[in-house]
C-alpha cells in the first residue's frame, strides 16, 4: 500500500505536502524543548534529583515521540516525489516499535510524574533515588514489553493512510488485534490516566485548604486525555466496526494531535517549573552559568 508508485487514497500533492508540514514544525518544536530540558538536567546540579529524574524520563520519551514525528515528516516529503515509503517493511516495523515504545512512555511518565509529585508535595518523606531509578526502569522496561508483542505476532504494525509513518494496524479489527488492544490500553492508558488524575486531586483537596497547589494539576490529565484520547478511540471503533468506512484524512487527526504532546509536556513539565526553566536558561547563557558557579 504505501511502497506503491502512487499517491495513497484520498491524498493529493498538496495534502501531503501539508500533514509533512505540520509533523515537521511538531518534530521540531518538541525536538528543541525536550533537548533543552535534556541538557539542562545534565548541567545543572540542582535538578539531580529523584523527583527531576521522572521528569528526565517523560522529556526522552517526548523526544522519541518527536524524532518518530521527524521521519514520518521526512517520508511525507519524499513521498510526493518518490510516491512510496522509503525505508521498507523492515524500516516500517521499526518505526512503529520506535514510536509504540516512546508513546507509552510517555503516558506511563506522565503518570510517575503526577504521583511523585503527590509524593513530594503531600508527604513528609522525599522520593528516594531507589524508589525513581527503580520506576523509571519500570516504565521503560513495561513500554518496551507492550511495544515488542506486536512484533511477536500479537498485534501488528502498518503503515497509516498517508503511508508516512506506522503504527498498530487497527484496519484488521479480528480477535488477535482486539484482545491486545482492550489488554494493553488498560495497562497503558486507562490506569496512568487514573492515577494522574487521582494524584493531583488528592494533591489538590491536600494543598488547596492551606495553600494553591505549586504544579498545574489540570493540565497532565488533559493533555492525556486529548492528546491520545483520539487515538484511543479510534482503536475502540475499529474493534466494533470497520475503521476502513471512517475517511483517509480523518484516520490522520489522531497521529497529528499526538505528535503535538511533546510540545506540550516541555512547556508543561520544563517552561511551567521554575527551577528547570532556570536550568534550560542557564544551559542557553553560557556567561550566567559560570558567574552562579563563581557565586
Amino acid at each position: 500500500m504505501a511502497e506503491s508508485g502512487t499517491l495513497p487514497t484520498g491524498f493529493g500533492e498538496l495534502e501531503v505536502l501539508a500533514v509533512g508540514t505540520v509533523l515537521l514544525v511538531e518534530a521540531l518544536s518538541g525536538l528543541s524543548l525536550n533537548i533543552l530540558t535534556i541538557l539542562s538536567f545534565c548541567k545543572t546540579p540542582e535538578l539531580r534529583t529523584p523527583s527531576h529524574l521522572l521528569v528526565l524520563s517523560l522529556a526522552l520519551a517526548d523526544s522519541g515521540i518527536s524524532l518518530n514525528a521527524l521521519v514520518a515528516a521526512t517520508s511525507s516529503l519524499l513521498r510526493v516525489s518518490h510516491r512510496r515509503w522509503p525505508y521498507g517493511s523492515e524500516g516500517c516495523q521499526a518505526h512503529g516499535f520506535q514510536g509504540f515504545v516512546t508513546a507509552l512512555a510517555s503516558i506511563c511518565s506522565s503518570a510517575a510524574v503526577a504521583w511523585g509529585r503527590y509524593h513530594h508535595f503531600c508527604t513528609r518523606s522525599r522520593l528516594d533515588w531507589n524508589t525513581a531509578v527503580s520506576l523509571v526502569f519500570f516504565v521503560w522496561l513495561s513500554s518496551a514489553f507492550w511495544a515488542a508483542l506486536p512484533l511477536l505476532g500479537w498485534g501488528h504494525y502498518d503503515y497509516e493512510p498517508l503511508g508516512t509513518c506506522c503504527t498498530l494496524d487497527y484496519s484488521r479489527g479480528d480477535r488477535n488485534f482486539t484482545s491486545f488492544l482492550f489488554t494493553m490500553a488498560f495497562f497503558n492508558f486507562l490506569l496512568p490516566l487514573f492515577i494522574t488524575v487521582v494524584s493531583y486531586r488528592l494533591m489538590e483537596q491536600k494543598l488547596g485548604k492551606t495553600s494553591r497547589p505549586p504544579v498545574n494539576t489540570v493540565l497532565p490529565a488533559r493533555t492525556l486525555l486529548l492528546g491520545w484520547g483520539p487515538y484511543a478511540l479510534l482503536y475502540l471503533y475499529a474493534t466494533i466496526a470497520d475503521a476502513t468506512s471512517i475517511s483517509p484524512k480523518l484516520q490522520m487527526v489522531p497521529a497529528l494531535i499526538a505528535k503535538a504532546v511533546p510540545t506540550v509536556n516541555a512547556m508543561n513539565y520544563a517552561l511551567g517549573s521554575e527551577m528547570v526553566h532556570r536550568g534550560i536558561w542557564q544551559c542557553l547563557s553560557p556567561q550566567r552559568r559560570e558567574h552562579s558557579r563563581e557565586q
